[in-house]
């Protein structure tokens, strides 16, 4: 299983861009991009909790685990490279 981040969907439910969460949780707008667009490899649970408290959901809004197979088809063969 793989795990993706769907922060994507819930800035467009709540009807928020990336500059306004960051600007309100005070972190860098670029560092907000990369988590939505899944290029990271980590981010602290602290960030987790605050981008949550902000949006009014729960860490399961945000965070899915989808099959191998479908985050290789989604994302590509390097997706899961660092995998153990």
């Amino acid at each position: 299983m793989a795990i993706v981040i769907r922060l994507d969907r819930m800035l467009a439910d709540r009807k928020m861009s990336v500059g306004e969460l960051a600007n309100r949780l005070n972190i860098d707008p670029s560092n907000i991009s990369r988590i939505k667009t899944g290029k990271i490899k980590a981010f602290r649970l602290a960030t987790l909790d605050a981008i949550c408290k902000t949006l009014e959901c729960e860490p399961g809004d945000i965070l899915e685990c989808i099959p191998d197979e479908e985050a290789r088809r989604l994302f590509g063969d390097g997706y899961l490279e660092d995998t153990p």
